[in-house]
């Protein structure tokens, strides 16, 4: 039985995806070669690097508007680190709201003056912050779309003419908005777009080459966006994998149609939340998550028996972070509403038990 995957990362995928991604890992479109045993610069990884980023651009609208997509190595983690090497001449400003905003402050301070404009730790990141002031000197302000461990979104992004640098990594192309407001986004593949292994970064090509420092070839976007994100070997299978998710995206109707769909699992989950006494949700309600629905069991006596009752369903990977505790359902792109029925039908089984 396929189990109901609702883990936060890496993350579930399209069944046609993985179907054509085998396929094309004993044979890639009937040439003779595996995906993974062709070279990186044959003509046909060329036209799937092409095609990817290709796409990137234009699931995000961004087509002929001055930005470059790359797909490059390392993780998100690695982009806490590149987009203060590239842009950081002397202070920018982050919004903290979790544990990767925390890890991107620590990377950004190696290279400048960092700026915490507002935070939620407070509250233990269970809310966005609002109405904060943004100095005016600043290099970019940095924001984390979607905090996949604490359940939270950011659903409006501040009005500024500082350049706006965004870790989208768990709900890039999940739901519609102005995309040319950032000047660069990135996000590792695994969260909603392919494995782990690549991560997309959306670059405003006039933002590069105004630090003063000198940057090694690896770590500069410029010279992945000269290579055409071929400078070294490249993921070639995450970067496969993510190009047909796109793809599967796009036929699916883009972005638009997509965001309706998971505004009806995270509503069905959230509604659920909100009726049923036996559950609790972790974050402001104003700031859930679409993507990552974050709740406690309020009766640590049926915690054993709703633990069962999912095992039994098939469901899997819903155990909270360590930070947070309690359960996540991650409802990521490719999750069906049929799985998250799944969920809170057994969710809605508890209130008789408690």
């Amino acid at each position: 039985m396929k189990k109901h995957n609702f883990s936060a990362g890496p993350c579930i995928l399209p069944k046609e995806v993985m179907l054509k991604a085998s396929e094309a890992v004993m044979e890639l479109d009937g040439i003779g070669l595996s995906l993974i045993e062709i070279s990186h610069r044959s003509k046909e990884f060329v036209a799937i690097m092409e095609k990817a980023r290709s796409l990137a651009l234009e699931l995000l609208g961004l087509e002929g508007k001055g930005y470059q997509a790359l797909f490059l190595q390392g993780g998100a983690s690695t982009q806490f680190l590149m987009a203060a090497y590239n842009l950081l001449e002397k202070k920018a400003g982050y919004v903290n709201t979790g544990t990767w905003s925390l890890k991107a402050i620590k990377e950004a301070r190696l290279f400048g003056d960092i700026v915490e404009v507002a935070s939620s730790q407070d509250q233990n990141f269970n809310y966005i912050p609002k109405g904060y002031n943004i100095p005016k000197d600043l290099d970019y302000l940095h924001l984390t779309s979607n905090n996949t461990i604490f359940g939270t979104q950011i659903k409006e992004f501040p009005k500024t003419n500082i350049p706006l640098v965004c870790d989208m990594s768990s709900d890039i192309f999940s739901r519609q908005m102005d995309f040319s407001k950032f000047d660069l986004i990135y996000a590792g593949a695994q969260k909603n777009m392919g494995p782990a292994g690549t991560t997309l970064v959306v670059v405003k090509e006039d933002i590069l080459g105004k630090v003063s420092r000198k940057i090694p070839s690896m770590l500069d976007y410029a010279v992945h966006v000269g290579k055409d994100s071929m400078f070294n070997t490249p993921p070639v299978f995450a970067v496969y994998v993510s190009m047909l998710t796109m793809q599967w995206l796009k036929d699916l109707g883009g972005i638009e149609a997509i965001e309706e769909i998971n505004e009806r699992k995270a509503n069905l989950i959230y509604s659920e939340i909100e009726l049923n006494p036996v559950f609790s949700g972790f974050a402001a309600k104003e700031n859930r998550s679409i993507m990552n629905a974050t709740f406690n069991i309020t009766d640590d006596t049926l915690k054993e028996i709703f633990d069962e009752k999912c095992k039994e369903a098939g469901i899997s990977g819903i155990n909270g972070h360590r930070s947070v505790g309690g359960y996540r359902a991650s409802m990521y792109n490719a999750l069906s509403l049929e799985s998250v029925g799944v969920l809170v039908d057994i969710m809605s089984e508890m209130e008789k038990k408690g």
